[in-house]
C-alpha cells in the first residue's frame, strides 16, 4: 500500500493544478449524500416500526462522528497526505452503507447506527477535511475560491443523491406504482448496498488523481510578497496543538457554531415552515407538498452556490469582512423573515435562499480563515478541530428549533407568528457571532512555529 504515501503523490513538474478540484469534488459530492437522508426516512420508520426521532438519531450520530473524527484524525491526515486520507474515507463511507444495508435486511436498527452513523460518520469527517489543505497549497493566490470549489460539492451532493436514490428505490420496489407508495425496507437495503459500491468507485477516482505540490512550488507569476496583505494574514505557521490554545481559534469556533446553528433554524423546518407561513382563511395551506419540496431543493442550490460564491468573494474583501456579512446581514434577513416574510411568497423564498447561502458560505470560508490566522503548516488538522463546532450545532440547532416549536403547537397547524420566537432567537445568535468575529485579532507570535534557518549556498554545494 506504499502507493498511498504522500511521497508517491507529489506532482511532477508542469502538473496542471486545475486537475485537483475535480479530485476533491469526487469525494465531497459522495459524502454530501448525508443531506439526502430524508428520501428514505419514512421508509425506515415503517420498516423498523419506530419513531422519526429514533431514525433521526442515525443522522445525528453521523454528524457528531464527522466532527469528532475530523478533530481526532486531522493531524494524521496532514502527516499522511490526502491520498491515504481519501482512501480511508472511501473505505469507512462505503463500509457504513454496507453495514447499514445488513442492519436493514436483518431488522437490526443498532446495526444502522453502527454502519451509517458511526462508520459512515468517520468517513464523513476524514473525507471532508482530506483535500482542504492540499487545495490551499495549490491555490495560495485564491484559497477561498479553492476550498469553496470542493466544499460546494458537499452542499450539492444531495442534489445528485436525492433523485438518484428515488429512482433506485422505484426500481428496487415492485410496489412503487401503488398510490401512497412508501419504499419497502428491502428496497432501502438494496439502495444502501448500491450506494456503498458506487460511492467507493467514485471516491477512488479522487484517490488516484489527487496530487500534492512539490516543496517550494508556486503558481506561475505569483509572488507572495506582492499579494494583497491584511493584518490578519500571517506569513508564519502555528501547529494544531498550539492553535487550540489561542483565543482566535475559540472565537472562530464560536462564530461557526452560531452561524451553523442559525442556518439549521431554516433547514430543520424548511418544508413545513413555508406551508405554515402561507395559510388561507380556512386554515388550509396555500402551498402544496410538491411546492414545499421544490423549496427545499432551492435551498440546496443556495447552500451549494453560497459555498463557492461567498468564499470566492472573501479572496477580494477578506475573511473577517465576509463573516461580518454572514452574521450581520444574516441577522437582518432573519428579522425580515420573522416580521414580513409571511406577506409575500417570493420575498419569503428570497430571504431564506440568501440566509442559506450564508450558511454554506460560512463552511467554505472557514479553512481559508484558518489559513490566514495560522498559516498552511497544519491547516487541515486545525480545520478538523474547528469542525467540532458543526457537531455541537447539529445537536443544539434541532433542540432549540424543535423545542420552541413544540411549545407553539404541531408543525402543519402553525402560523407565521408561531415561528417568530424561533427566528428572532436565530437573530440573537448571529448578533453574538458578529461580536465574536469583531474580536478576532492576529495570533500572538509566541504561538508561531520557529522559522527554519536557511542553508548557506556553500553548505549546499558541499
Amino acid at each position: 500500500m506504499g502507493w498511498l504515501d504522500r511521497s508517491h503523490s507529489v506532482a511532477p513538474p508542469g502538473f496542471n493544478r486545475w486537475l485537483i478540484p475535480p479530485a476533491a469534488l469526487a469525494v465531497h459530492l459522495c459524502i454530501g449524500q448525508a443531506y439526502a437522508t430524508s428520501v428514505y426516512k419514512t421508509s425506515l420508520v415503517e420498516h423498523f416500526q419506530t419513531s422519526q426521532t429514533a431514525i433521526g438519531v442515525i443522522f445525528s450520530i453521523a454528524i457528531v462522528m464527522l466532527g469528532l473524527s475530523a478533530a481526532i484524525m486531522g493531524t494524521w491526515v496532514e502527516r499522511s497526505g490526502p491520498r491515504k486520507a481519501m482512501f480511508a474515507a472511501a473505505c469507512f463511507w462505503a463500509a457504513g452503507f454496507l453495514v447499514g444495508s445488513l442492519g436493514i435486511s436483518t431488522g437490526q436498527l443498532w446495526l444502522v447506527y453502527v454502519g451509517y452513523g458511526f462508520l459512515g460518520g468517520i468517513g464523513l469527517g476524514i473525507g471532508y477535511i482530506s483535500p482542504v489543505s492540499t487545495l490551499i497549497k495549490w491555490f495560495p493566490d485564491r484559497p477561498g475560491m479553492a476550498t469553496g470549489m470542493a466544499i460546494m460539492g458537499f452542499g450539492g451532493g444531495a442534489m445528485i443523491a436525492s433523485p438518484m436514490s428515488t429512482q433506485l428505490l422505484r426500481g428496487f420496489d415492485p410496489e412503487s406504482g401503488a398510490q401512497g407508495w412508501v419504499a419497502s425496507g428491502d428496497s432501502v437495503a438494496k439502495l444502501f448496498l448500491t450506494l456503498g459500491i458506487v460511492y467507493f468507485v467514485v471516491m477512488m477516482y479522487g484517490v488516484f488523481s489527487i496530487r500534492v505540490p512539490a516543496e517550494g512550488w508556486r503558481p506561475n507569476g505569483w509572488d507572495p510578497s506582492m499579494a494583497k496583505r491584511s493584518g490578519l494574514v500571517t506569513r508564519n505557521n502555528v501547529s494544531a496543538s498550539n492553535a487550540i490554545k489561542t483565543r482566535q481559534f475559540w472565537l472562530l469556533w464560536t462564530v461557526l457554531f452560531l452561524n451553523v446553528t442559525a442556518g439549521i433554524g431554516i433547514l430543520e423546518q424548511a418544508s413545513p415552515m413555508i406551508q405554515d407561513f402561507f395559510r388561507a382563511d380556512d386554515g388550509v395551506s396555500a402551498v402544496s407538498a410538491a411546492v414545499a419540496g421544490g423549496f427545499v431543493g432551492l435551498l440546496s442550490i443556495g447552500n451549494m452556490a453560497g459555498r463557492f460564491a461567498w468564499s470566492s468573494t472573501s479572496d477580494l474583501i477578506g475573511r473577517k469582512n465576509i463573516y461580518m456579512v454572514y452574521l450581520g446581514v444574516g441577522a437582518l434577513l432573519y428579522v425580515g423573515l420573522a416580521l414580513i416574510g409571511g406577506t409575500n411568497r417570493f420575498l419569503f423564498i428570497l430571504l431564506a435562499f440568501v440566509i442559506i447561502s450564508f450558511y454554506g458560505g460560512g463552511f467554505a470560508t472557514a479553512p481559508a480563515y484558518l489559513k490566514d490566522l495560522f498559516g498552511t503548516f497544519q491547516v487541515g488538522a486545525i480545520h478538523g478541530r474547528l469542525l467540532t463546532a458543526w457537531s455541537a450545532a447539529g445537536i443544539a440547532g434541532p433542540m432549540i428549533v424543535n423545542g420552541m416549536l413544540d411549545a407553539q403547537g404541531k408543525p402543519g397547524t402553525l402560523s407565521a407568528e408561531n415561528y417568530q420566537p424561533v427566528l428572532l432567537t436565530m437573530v440573537a445568535l448571529l448578533v453574538v457571532g458578529f461580536a465574536a468575529n469583531l474580536l478576532i485579532k492576529p495570533v500572538d507570535r509566541k504561538f508561531h512555529e520557529p522559522e527554519k534557518t536557511p542553508v548557506p549556498e556553500f553548505a549546499k554545494e558541499a
